[in-house]
């Protein structure tokens, strides 16, 4: 196995930087790669972990499973409850879209369910918001959205019970 180099402490700023410029271009998997460089020299360091986690995110469409379970590994990091309710209802929205997106027959109820997991997670992060910062609320209202726009988004019907004759 080839030995990854390691970044010095005063190179995370512009590491930082490079990786959300790599997000814009729509390149996660170097995001991701910039973010693991960043964390192996501060571990705990948010804007790495906060980077990484929406990189993932941005690989939902095309490695759904893994990159939701690394996202996850990754929110479980972070330490503030805000973030955590945020970052997470993040996850979730993006998860449901993702969904949404690769189509199937049960793709409009799983959605519908993952867009309501988000809203809950969002409603979670408005209560615990520092005065000023309505980031949750933009995304709940942008999920209401989708929902109140699309109305072949909606729960599973419930399964009839059906009657047994003896």
């Amino acid at each position: 196995m080839i030995e990854l180099k390691r970044l010095t402490p005063e190179a995370v700023p512009a590491a930082l930087e490079r990786a959300r410029r790599y997000r814009l271009l729509n390149e996660p998997g170097e995001a991701e790669s910039i973010c693991h460089d960043v964390l192996a020299v501060e571990p705990g360091h948010r804007e790495a972990l906060v980077t990484l986690l929406l990189a993932l995110s941005d690989q939902l469409a095309r490695r759904p499973g893994a990159a939701f379970r690394e996202a996850q590994q990754v929110l479980s990091r972070l330490t503030g409850e805000y973030d955590r309710a945020y970052y997470g209802g993040i996850l979730l929205e993006r998860r449901a879209k993702a969904v949404l997106a690769r189509g199937g027959p049960a793709a409009p109820h799983n959605a519908y369910r993952g867009l309501r997991d988000a809203m809950e997670q969002f409603e979670r992060a408005i209560e615990l918001r520092e005065p000023g910062n309505d980031e949750a609320v933009l995304r709940w209202n942008a999920c209401a959205r989708l929902l109140n726009g699309n109305p072949h988004l909606r729960p599973e019907p419930a399964p009839q019970a059906v009657e047994l004759l003896e």
